[in-house]
């Protein structure tokens, strides 16, 4: 019901602010002044260290400086509870000892009803529950146990069964004196002119219980477990406790750990969602069987300020993470954006976890990338842009997508961010100093795609007929292979990843012999590991050189690291990187790297494992492990690489590396 002015005024006065607020956080004694009504403390609706929300008690409004979240007692309960406004307003007036006018009949009788579908939902959960415990939930369970979920996940999702028959649940609802009128209306009986007798909804199903943000069942979603059923996953429909679109699946509980996580995450499945709490990511949400919406949107907002949105590694959910570009960019304000997690190839999170551990999967999650660079890359592989037209209707559809964006603050930074990305594409290399002159034409040699022969890398030449510039198209990366090669790196940096990457950049003759060797090292910078892999990805689509790579790099933003990099391997006088060394000295120094990278690598693995070992069972044999493998890898971090008749190509004697 509609409550007037005069009465939240009256429940404001009574009730201060501070007193709403403060049994959700913790004030700052430094910079509250409680006598002037003037409250502090880390905001309870994101993750930060330092206090930036501010309560006014005087002015009966709280804002934080950091998300920009404000409001007042009653949409304070609003967002951090998910009650409705009038629920808030019944909580907030029984507790200031204000009386409420008595709501009209028609809404009496709908809040009645309501809650009659909401208890009819709770026994059907609970049957469905006591069904996958019973003797004929075997075949639910043996699902379940094949995905991998277990005994005490199902007890926390609440996850269970229905039978094959036709009119268990309507029988055993019926028993507690439930009308058929009301479980059709709860979307639990099919019904219609043509059905006289209704009959169960869901059948020979393993059964999600959906909840709204006060944990209350409102829905279902049912996975067939014949493969004959027409519909894999069968929903409820939308009732009055109940619209798909303004929900999220496990959204209360992940809305909670989200405030400790920073983010909370989107995957495409309640499956995904389970295997991914189960792994320790309990801040994950997903869609009811339907495209995200904008109000799942503006639902997962409140929650964290970016989510990421990690949808299946294969054409439909990639597909479902370009629209959420264009749903998202008219509401973009300062702070609330979008994070995108690439999985690889035919991966969905719940496989992903089972297969490759939940390191893998926080990997993934660690090198999400920003909206900005989706929507740069989406348009990029839209269509060629080789030629002046075609690259004018590249900058046009860029300028018709920022012009979308509402917020006229995020609409400058993007078109300041997209300029200068196109300005970096369309702009040619400079001309090599020696040589052939830029504007002479180049024989173009075509670059055979991975399956078609055995020689396929062979493309790779730094010959004299190679070309001094290459068409702006063949800068553009094949959507599909950048998807499957983009997985996440832990963070970190260090002087032999650096090394290994700038001498592949000087010398990209090292790809025609090296390519697997390069396309699998394992790198801990984040940085070098996606330098690494826009790397492969050009080499992937047509021959690189030496004059065409680092232009390349810098038109994908990658031209503050290279300087980087460049400046800290100049310091260390790795002389073999350098592009005027030798390729013969190039690659016997960067073999050499790669067996050190390797062995690094190895041994800080193990190294974790002794760490883990030591701390479960604090043995002297766990302890003599542990430091026998800190010996070996402080020994193979100083180890003097020589090789022999290292240097003779370029007139220098053996040297190390």
């Amino acid at each position: 019901m509609r409550y007037p002015a005069s009465l939240l005024d009256d429940i404001r006065a009574r009730l201060p602010l501070s007193t709403v607020v403060g049994r959700r956080v913790q004030w700052d004694r430094r910079k509250t002044q409680a006598a002037k009504g003037d409250f502090w403390a880390c905001c309870p609706f994101h993750n930060e260290k330092s206090p930036s929300f501010h309560a006014d008690d005087r002015r009966g409004r709280y804002h934080c400086f950091g998300c920009g979240k404000d409001g007042d007692a009653f949409t304070f309960l609003t967002d951090i509870e998910g009650i409705t406004f009038p629920e808030a307003v019944e909580r907030l007036a029984a507790e200031a000892g204000v009386p409420l006018p008595a709501p009209d009949r028609e809404a009496d009788a709908r809040d009645k009803r309501q809650a009659g579908l909401v208890e009819v939902m709770e026994m059907a959960a609970a049957f469905f529950e006591a069904e996958l415990a019973g003797k004929g939930g075997a075949i639910g369970r043996a699902y379940l146990e094949k995905r991998k979920i277990t005994a005490s996940t199902q007890r926390a999702f609440r996850l269970g069964y229905a039978g094959s028959s036709r009119s268990a649940l309507k029988q055993h609802l019926g028993g507690k004196g439930v009308s058929n009128d009301l479980m059709v209306e709860a979307g639990l009986l099919i019904t219609g002119d043509d059905i006289p007798v209704p009959f169960d909804r869901f059948r020979d199903r393993v059964m999600f219980p959906i909840t709204d943000l006060r944990g209350r069942v409102v829905a279902f979603g049912g996975r067939a477990l014949s493969p004959d059923a027409q519909a894999k996953y069968l929903n409820s429909p939308e009732t009055p406790l109940f619209t798909k679109g303004s929900l999220v699946y496990h959204g209360r509980e992940a809305r909670e750990a989200a405030r400790g996580a920073g983010t909370v995450i989107a995957v495409e499945g309640y499956v995904d969602v389970i295997a991914m709490a189960q792994a320790g990511f309990v801040h994950t949400v997903a869609p009811l069987g339907t495209a995200l919406t904008e109000r799942q949107l503006h639902l997962m907002w409140r929650m964290a300020p970016e989510p990421i949105l990690c949808f299946d590694g294969d054409p439909a959910g990639y597909r479902a993470a370009l629209r959420a570009i264009d749903l998202a960019l008219p509401h973009l304000k300062p702070g609330l954006s979008l994070r995108f997690a690439m999985l690889p190839e035919g991966r969905d999170p719940d496989d992903l976890i089972n297969t490759a551990g939940a390191d893998a999967m926080r990997e993934v999650l660690e090198a999400a990338l920003p909206l900005v660079q989706m929507l740069w890359d989406r348009e990029i592989d839209a269509a060629p842009h080789d030629t002046p037209e075609r690259r004018a209707g590249l900058e046009q559809r860029i300028g018709a997508i920022t012009a979308t964006i509402s917020d006229p603050s995020i609409r400058k930074h993007y078109e300041q961010d997209l300029r200068g990305r196109l300005a970096g594409l369309f702009t040619p290399p400079a001309a090599p100093s020696s040589g052939a002159p830029s504007s002479a034409p180049a024989e173009r040699r075509p670059f055979p795609r991975r399956g078609q022969n055995d020689t396929w890398r062979g493309a790779i030449n730094r010959g004299p007929t190679a070309p001094r510039y290459r068409p702006a198209e063949t800068l553009a990366t094949s959507g599909n292979l950048r998807r499957t090669m983009r997985t996440g790196a832990s963070a970190g940096t260090g002087l032999s990843e650096a090394t290994l990457v700038l001498s592949v950049i000087h010398h990209p003759a090292l790809l025609t012999r090296h390519f697997d060797d390069f396309a699998h090292l394992e790198f801990h910078s984040r940085e070098l590991d996606s330098l690494r892999r826009v790397i492969l990805e050009l080499a992937a689509d047509s021959p690189v050189h030496a004059e065409g790579l680092a232009p390349a790099l810098n038109a994908r933003g990658f031209g503050p690291l290279l300087m980087r990099i460049e400046r800290s391997v100049a310091g260390s006088g790795a002389w073999q990187v350098a592009p005027e060394a030798p390729d013969e000295d190039a690659e016997q120094a960067w073999l050499q790297a790669v067996t050190l990278h390797r062995r690094a690598r190895a041994l800080h693995k193990e190294l974790k494992d002794a760490e883990a070992e030591l701390a479960r069972d604090g043995t002297a044999e766990s302890l003599t492990r542990l430091i026998e493998i800190q010996n070996q890898l402080s020994a193979a971090e100083n180890i003097e690489a020589q090789i022999d008749g290292f240097g003779r190509s370029s007139g220098r004697q053996a040297r190390e590396l």
